[in-house]
């Protein structure tokens, strides 16, 4: 009696894999955002197009990018990135790493300043959130040089005023406390350091001029098959996620989402929106089934098989991986990173506006 079920899962993935991908290409041809805003991106894996391997020459291999591009771009995914489909919802360029020195862009419509592994702390180590504004200084400055002797092809002061500053980071500082063995007590601590580091940011960017901004915060962590496999001794909640991570992660969010509260009332003139992307990504973990998807805390590439298939010392795209086919049913790619058909119904519910605080559409940010 089971065959009901498994028909109508696969039929509510054969539409998700389908139509969203032409809903976002509608979405982007019937978009009012007749001039795309110039976007500046800050964080982590989460959001790097290719900064990493720009940046570091760190090696990512196929099936890394597999599908939308097909070739590796950097992306720790098979296809498309959030940051991707949020830009193609503006009818905006993909945007460039600002380290890759052979992409052959102008970064006229924004820099990518994300690397894999940033956090916000140490604060002095390549690729902290701390780096990553101090080169988005360090370009600034060079491109009104620039402009002032004359280029028009460049990013002026009007343009790095109305442009959009988005920030998704903290998940790796709140990670990296765990692995480091601290207890739940000590990550704890931690957590206002971070928020510190992530506030510092968006009022120096502030300073300079920014006053739109775009603020993710961490997903449940503890629904990673990567924490999965390496944890011994797992708390686990209903869906089988670890509830100390996922407590953790709730905990950072709250402290986020009022810091983000009394930044709006600090920064005049400043639109600050805080985009809950646990709650997304929580629901489509929890609710899997319900969006067509099946082993839902089990990596697409990796290594060991069920029920987590990750295993540190043979990692996607590493020698002696194993990847599933193509089109197949899973909503994490490599234990850590989500796969495309994850990535495009998480932004469809970002786009929805629901998980937003304001309520804001992303096209409120277009230059119209």
């Amino acid at each position: 009696m089971a065959f009901p079920s498994l028909l109508s899962q696969s039929l509510n993935f054969i539409i998700l894999v389908i139509f969203l991908p032409l809903f976002f290409t509608s979405v982007a041809s019937h978009s009012q955002c007749k001039s795309p805003p110039i976007i500046f991106n800050f964080g982590d894996s989460n959001s790097d197009t290719g900064g990493l391997a720009a940046g570091l020459g760190f090696p990512v291999n196929l099936p890394n990018g597999r599908l939308f591009f097909r070739q590796s771009t950097g992306r720790l995914s098979d296809g498309r990135l959030l940051i991707d489909f949020l830009c193609q919802s503006l009818n905006a360029s993909f945007l460039s790493p600002y380290m890759d020195s052979l992409g052959g862009s102008r970064f006229t419509n924004g820099v990518n300043f994300a690397v894999v592994g940033s956090s916000t702390l140490p604060k002095y180590v390549p690729f902290s959130l701390n780096i990553q504004i101090m080169q988005f200084l360090h370009f600034k400055a060079r491109a009104l040089e620039l402009v002032a002797a004359g280029s028009r092809n460049m990013i002026n002061d009007e343009g790095f005023r109305n442009a959009v500053y988005m920030i998704d980071i903290g998940q790796n500082d709140v990670a990296d406390s765990f692995s480091k063995k601290l207890s739940n007590v000590q990550v704890i601590k931690r957590i206002p350091s971070i928020i510190r580091e992530i506030e510092i940011a968006v009022k120096t960017l502030y300073d300079q001029g920014g006053r739109k901004f775009w603020i993710h915060n961490t997903g449940p962590l503890g629904c990673l098959p990567q924490k999965l496999a390496l944890v011994q001794k797992k708390d686990l909640d209903p869906h089988g996620c670890i509830s100390s991570y996922n407590s953790a992660a709730k905990l950072f969010n709250e402290g986020l989402r009022r810091s983000c509260q009394r930044m709006r009332s600090q920064l005049t003139g400043a639109t600050i929106v805080y985009v809950d992307m646990y709650s997304v990504k929580y629901d489509l973990i929890a609710n899997s089934s319900k969006y067509g998807f099946s082993n839902p805390l089990m990596a697409c590439c990796g290594f060991g098989g069920a029920p987590y298939n990750y295993n540190i010392k043979v990692t996607c795209g590493q020698p002696g991986y194993q990847v599933c086919d193509e089109g197949s049913k899973f909503l994490s790619w490599d234990g850590i990173h989500y796969t495309e058909a994850a990535n495009a119904v998480i932004a469809s519910k970002v786009l929805s506006t629901a998980y937003s605080s304001p309520r804001a559409l992303f096209d409120f940010f277009c230059r119209n």
